[in-house]
């Protein structure tokens, strides 16, 4: 059977240069990092050349980089970590509505603690508002924390107004970026924020690898507490070998990434115009010009998604209906809810993501199942109506 894997931004698979660089340090180089010896050394050395590389993809000193186990932890850590260092300050937070479950369960925690969360909304195309922001900001705020890319609708914020508007009144900005990283252009210094977010396995890196970038002189609590790696602020022995492979998709990241990004975009629109053309009753969801260049999020009406999902799956075809950290939750997605679309069509979402394996060939195979299921559906859909199940 053929098959078309088109969750991309669920995660990407290894790719083969990167497991290469990777699979010495299970073995040959396994030396602790923390050892004073040459083969503790050797793989110190290996952590730094990956730090190095990273940096270089965001545009960030080698210094300002600091690995941790995921996306996740980089999100609590920054959250929590600053405002644990500027408690003394204020106890209010500003986010949106549509953030990954990360940063949304890290504001959770904060308000059990005496913090109060602003959640911002977000207009019909996804999109923060900069005057949302600004009208936000009390004299208690102590950080904002805006996603760069949205993970189920690929929606791009305006992060670098954002950053301008809370930095104009002394507040830390973070944004979690692990959508973003390798997908567009990130230059730290020209955003202008203080904490971003990345995770090595959106980016053909393996999975159990992320970092945080913390800008020069940003004050942030410690998330971990034991010895002294990464710089005295993260500690426990560091995951070699996922930290080489972090570094060496960073490296290829930077190297592909303008002709990524024109492949990936071109693949994008073509998708987007078949289903819209061949599947009558869908629409695209999030702004289709300022998003993910892989990102394809439609509602089809009067079908459920994950009953497509699970018919595509027959066919050799993955996709996914929304966030795969969610995927287990029978809740309606809250990204979507914030868009406002009805609750009786947003169980009919799916996202399709696109990445540097996929082709035109693939995405005909998948519009021509997806369209005769997308019919067998509402067929179903149109006979329980009419028995009243």
């Amino acid at each position: 059977m053929k098959q078309v894997y088109l969750d991309y931004s669920a995660t990407t698979p290894v790719k083969k240069e990167v497991l290469q660089e990777m699979l010495p340090f299970f073995s040959e180089g396994f030396g602790n990092p923390s050892s004073l010896y040459s083969p503790g050394q050797a793989s110190k050395e290996a952590i730094a050349t990956a730090r190095m590389r990273l940096a270089s993809l965001i545009g960030a000193s080698e210094r300002e980089v600091f690995f941790t186990s995921s996306g996740t932890e980089a999100d609590n850590w920054a959250i929590l970590g600053a405002c644990d260092a500027q408690s003394k300050k204020g106890k209010h937070v500003i986010t949106t509505k549509i953030e990954h479950h990360a940063v949304l369960h890290s504001c959770e925690f904060l308000e059990k603690h005496g913090y109060r969360v602003t959640y911002l909304e977000v207009g019909p195309d996804g999109v923060v508002g900069l005057k949302a922001l600004e009208d936000a900001i009390t004299d208690e705020t102590v950080l904002v924390s805006i996603m760069l890319i949205n993970n189920e609708i690929g929606t791009m914020q305006p992060v670098k107004e954002l950053c301008a508007a809370a930095h104009e009144r002394g507040i830390l900005f973070h944004t979690d970026a692990v959508q973003a990283l390798g997908n567009v252009p990130i230059d730290v210094k020209d955003l202008g924020i203080d904490l971003m977010s990345v995770s090595a396995h959106k980016i053909y890196g393996p999975k159990g690898v992320g970092a945080l970038y913390m800008k020069k002189g940003t004050r942030i609590s410690n998330y971990m507490h034991g010895g002294a790696q990464e710089g005295k602020k993260r500690a426990g022995t560091e995951n070699l070998a996922g930290i080489v492979g972090f570094g060496k998709a960073a490296a290829l990241a930077e190297g592909n990434l303008g002709e990524h990004i024109k492949r990936v975009t071109e693949l994008r629109e073509y998708l987007i115009d078949q289903v819209l053309s061949e599947i009558p009753d869908v629409f695209l969801n999030g702004n289709r010009k300022l998003r993910h260049p892989g990102n394809a999020n439609f509602t089809f009406k009067y079908i459920e998604g994950e009953a497509a999902l699970l018919l595509l799956d027959t066919k050799g075809i993955f996709v996914s209906t929304g966030s795969a950290c969610s995927s287990e939750s029978l809740e309606p997605s809250h990204v979507l809810s914030a868009l406002n679309i009805p609750a009786e069509f947003i169980h009919g979402s799916l996202r399709l993501t696109i990445g540097d394996f996929t082709t035109k060939e693939d995405i005909d195979y998948v519009v021509g199942e997806l369209a005769a299921i997308v019919v067998r559906l509402r067929e179903i859909s149109s006979v329980s109506n009419e028995k009243g199940w």
